[in-house]
């Protein structure tokens, strides 16, 4: 096709794309009386399975003893952390460099609790 062919078809379009049609609420009672589609029935049964397994995971989690072993993980994890925090507050003076521990102490309590408060308190206003 050519350019003028385009042109025209484009003016065509947009000649049609002006009218309106009043239907009265026609298109929306026509789409309330259609029957329900595969693609509507197979999100729903998608939906339904996800809740089951969900559900299961869930009741899987407390009977085989998730909880402790959770729990177990997080303690481990704190422990870790603060021996990690014991050791630089003993060796971050020997440093070549001058650090003051308790700054950083104070620069990581920052950026791990008020930010993400401050963070999450704007979240929440914006809603």
């Amino acid at each position: 096709m050519t350019d003028k062919d385009n042109i025209m078809i484009e003016e065509f379009f947009k000649q049609a794309a002006q009218q309106q049609i009043e239907d009265n609420g026609f298109t929306e009672r026509v789409m309330m009386n259609l029957p329900e589609t595969s693609q509507e029935r197979v999100r729903r049964l998608s939906r339904l399975w996800t809740l089951f397994c969900g559900v299961v995971g869930i009741v899987l989690f407390f009977v085989l003893g998730g909880w402790q072993i959770a729990q177990g993980l997080f303690y481990g994890g704190l422990r870790m952390m603060l021996g990690w925090l014991e050791v630089f507050m003993v060796t971050a003076p020997t440093t070549e460099f001058s650090v003051n521990p308790w700054v950083v102490v104070l620069v990581l309590a920052f950026v791990l609790v008020f930010l993400p408060y401050q963070i999450a308190r704007k979240l929440y206003v914006i809603q």
